[in-house]
């Protein structure tokens, strides 16, 4: 998020005004300007996962199909404020009764027409066990669709649910052609069709992804022909296709690479706060770390300090606790862990393991993260813990970690709503285990419990309250180690105009042009 609040959006959510604006709105980092038409290419470290917005967990399968091929009733502009897209209005008829007005004349890219029954079959399908969607947890508190006419759907929740329009705002959000889930089922993945103002074209895995301009959006019409995603792993290759015009755009950018970019002639760094955090988990159904005083040894054996330089160049900030300052429900109370290698010895010992034990950290195949994993290893060396570093392919670290094959490891959360329940659900709530987001497979009854209570309580202050209570109970029994909040960093060509960045790390491109 960038300047704008989330307490006024709260208050937005809660009140149920009537959004306003447009979602494809330039940063003011990369204003719109420039010749439409041509091709923008994307050099990404990763390749996507599936294209199929209700099975999706990771960003960079997000990044291609989201506010491009996709999109949902609503959304956020890039001051992060609920705006309307596929619903031109809403209004919250009783405390779980929320009403949405949808848009005329719009169809799915194959023809289909866009109304409140695709909605109802969209929701239907998220919600359907046999979908088994990580996302459904999202909209599992409505209980009931009702089809009041053509173009008017109402949301029928189990209790009041504070957060629903930044959930709606969400990826798993978007609204799939309805022809398109009854021809592929759960291999829509591979096709994609929405109402966005791309199409896909063409998906060469490990390589490269193709989306072309949607001649017939709704909305404002896309200035570039066509978005290439290209797969390229090396980071010091990424910035050189940008640097020579291969490509536009690239990221994730090592902070080391700054100083070439900003003093580059032909490439302008863009920066965004961010909605993500970096942390280290543990996977607490294995020993040792099923004991919280190894926990916490590591956490008084890790000089954040010292990472926050080496590793990650200062860009970005400090954490000190799960959530970031651009989100609601952060408590700047919060103290995290001082480095102390006489307390974390003291601890192992109590545990245990006066001579430390030996143990992997996982990551994927990332640069800083691979980084981070070796400062670690040397820092964990001080108290005897032995380290061995295994590094992984994205999708196949995301089905391993889900599955809780990992002992320590490395991984980001990125917050798509700017609301505390998204962190504290995903990360923390024990039905989240596994692939929605809890990889340290936590369970702690009291933590459901509040997590429950925030989402359902609509007073800001006291579910500011019911967050600082969880947010200390995790933090005293550490199932994960936050490292960091993080700041977005993409290169692009000087050439590049109209780029905003989502700050949960998608690239919003519909106003870009390529002079």
């Amino acid at each position: 998020m960038k300047k704008t609040g989330l307490v006024a959006l709260l208050l937005v959510l809660i009140l149920s005004l009537v959004g306003c604006g447009a979602m494809n709105v330039a940063s003011s980092g990369a204003p719109a300007s420039g010749k439409p038409g041509g091709t923008l290419v994307i050099a990404e470290s990763s390749d996507a996962t599936k294209l199929d917005p209700q099975l999706g967990t990771d960003i960079p399968s997000a990044n291609v199909y989201f506010g491009k091929i996709y999109e949902g009733l609503v959304g956020q502009n890039d001051k992060m404020e609920i705006v309307p897209l596929l619903a031109t209005s809403w209004q919250r008829v009783d405390p779980n009764t929320w009403e949405f007005k949808l848009r005329h004349g719009v169809k799915f890219q194959d023809g289909t027409p866009f109304n409140a029954a695709a909605v109802k079959k969209n929701f239907d399908r998220i919600l359907d066990p046999k979908t088994a969607s990580p996302r459904a947890s999202l909209f599992s508190m409505v209980k009931d669709m009702k089809v009041v006419d053509d173009y008017t759907i109402q949301f029928i929740t189990s209790y009041p649910y504070t957060p629903l329009l930044v959930n709606l705002a969400h990826y798993a959000g978007c609204i799939i052609s309805p022809k398109a889930i009854d021809d592929y089922g759960l291999k829509l993945g591979d096709h994609p069709v929405g109402t966005g103002p791309f199409t896909f074209e063409s998906w060469t895995p490990g390589q490269q992804i193709t989306l072309v301009r949607n001649d017939n959006y709704w909305g404002q019409k896309a200035k570039v022909d066509k978005v290439v995603f290209k797969v390229v792993p090396e980071d010091a290759t990424r910035v050189a296709m940008v640097q020579t015009g291969e490509a536009q755009l690239a990221e994730p950018i090592l902070a080391t690479d700054i100083d070439q970019i900003t003093k580059s002639s032909s490439m302008q760094l863009i920066r965004t706060p961010a909605l993500t955090n970096d942390y280290l988990g543990f996977n607490v159904r294995k020993k040792p770390f099923d004991d919280v005083r190894v926990r916490q040894a590591i956490a008084y054996a890790i000089d954040t300090d010292a990472i926050m330089k080496g590793v990650f160049n200062n860009v970005g900030t400090k954490a000190n606790g799960p959530m970031g300052p651009k989100v609601f429900g952060y408590d700047p109370g919060l103290k995290g862990y001082p480095y102390d290698i006489n307390k974390a010895k003291e601890l192992l010992k109590a545990a245990g393991y006066p001579n430390g034990f030996n143990t992997t950290i996982w990551t994927n195949n990332n640069a800083t993260r691979e980084k981070l994993a070796e400062v670690l290893q040397s820092e964990l060396k001080g108290i005897g813990v032995n380290v061995q570093i295994k590094v992984m392919e994205w999708g196949a670290y995301l089905e391993a970690t889900a599955k809780g094959e990992q002992d320590m490891y490395i991984l980001g959360w990125s917050n798509m709503t700017g609301d505390a329940d998204y962190n504290q659900y995903y990360l923390f709530d024990s039905k989240a285990m596994g692939n929605p987001g809890n990889r340290s497979f936590y369970n702690n009854p009291e933590v459901d419990n509040l997590i429950q209570q925030g989402r359902s309580e609509s007073d800001l202050t006291k579910r500011k309250a019911i967050y600082a209570h969880a947010q200390e109970i995790e933090m005293k029994e550490l199932p994960m180690i936050f490292l960091r909040n993080q700041e977005l960093l993409v290169a692009a060509g000087k050439n590049v105009k109209g780029l905003w960045v989502h700050p949960a790390d998608i690239l919003m491109v519909t106003n870009v042009t390529v002079q």
